[in-house]
């Protein structure tokens, strides 16, 4: 059983959601069921990183994950595309448990894998409507009431990227449809091929000031984190970082 492995990084922090700032370990993996128009790893699916995919198992993402950084890491993010297409992904989450390593993924919900019943911090991340895709409601009910029930309540959070107030209006219903559920907006990032770091770094930050003062206008949205794409801040568009 092998992975369709496009790289593997770190150590590094995480840049999105609940988990902004934690330093992880980053395993991405090759497809995704959708084509985002603002996506900023279409490398992934649209055929451009074909020749870096590579097939390898649990255990040698394991072994490349230690001699990258042996001592140095205790969590490691699945990240994609969309990770939860691979039915094996199982075997790397309880090989990464044995060693005491903690497991992350950020999915859009619209896949359901076992093994997302044992990933320590699951993050959802539905896509509102600048993206082009459409939410399958029911599909995403069934896998929040899965996750969200589980014996062992492990981290489970929900964030919606937002480029515009038509995104912002479909945020609000995902935060109403699942009120309990931590939740998190955040800013997007709509010139992914950009190399000026410091204008597209103003651009960004202008964004996520517009996303604030939304947010504070709003009282459906008091309690919700505000938050940056913290990576783009720091890095630009850079990969592997």
């Amino acid at each position: 059983m092998t992975i369709p492995v496009l790289e593997i990084f770190g150590p590094t922090v995480q840049g999105e959601g609940l988990l902004v700032g934690q330093k992880t370990m980053f395993v991405r993996t090759a497809g995704c069921d959708y084509r985002c128009s603002w996506c900023d790893s279409s490398f992934t699916w649209d055929g451009s990183g074909k020749e870096d995919i590579r097939p390898i198992t649990a255990q040698d993402i394991v072994g490349e994950l230690n001699r990258l950084a042996a001592g140095r890491f205790e969590h490691v993010t699945l990240s994609g595309g969309n990770p939860a297409l691979i039915p094996d992904m199982g075997e790397l989450v309880d090989l990464l448990h044995a060693q005491g390593i903690r497991s992350a993924v950020e999915t859009q919900g619209s896949r359901w894998q076992e093994w997302l019943m044992r990933i320590d911090d699951v993050t959802l991340s539905p896509k509102p409507p600048s993206s082009g895709m459409n939410t399958d409601y029911e599909r995403l009910d069934d896998i929040v009431n899965r996750l969200w029930n589980r014996s062992e309540r492990r981290g489970l959070c929900l964030k919606v990227v937002v480029f515009d107030d038509q995104d912002l209006q479909y945020a609000i219903g995902i935060h109403e449809r699942y009120a309990d559920i931590p939740f998190v907006l955040q800013t997007g990032n709509d010139d992914v091929r950009s190399s000026d770091d410091e204008e597209l770094i103003r651009n960004l930050l202008r964004k996520y000031e517009w996303l604030i003062d939304r947010a504070a206008a709003e009282p459906r949205l008091n309690r919700v984190r505000v938050l940056p794409q913290l990576h783009t801040l720091v890095w630009g568009n850079k990969r592997g970082v």
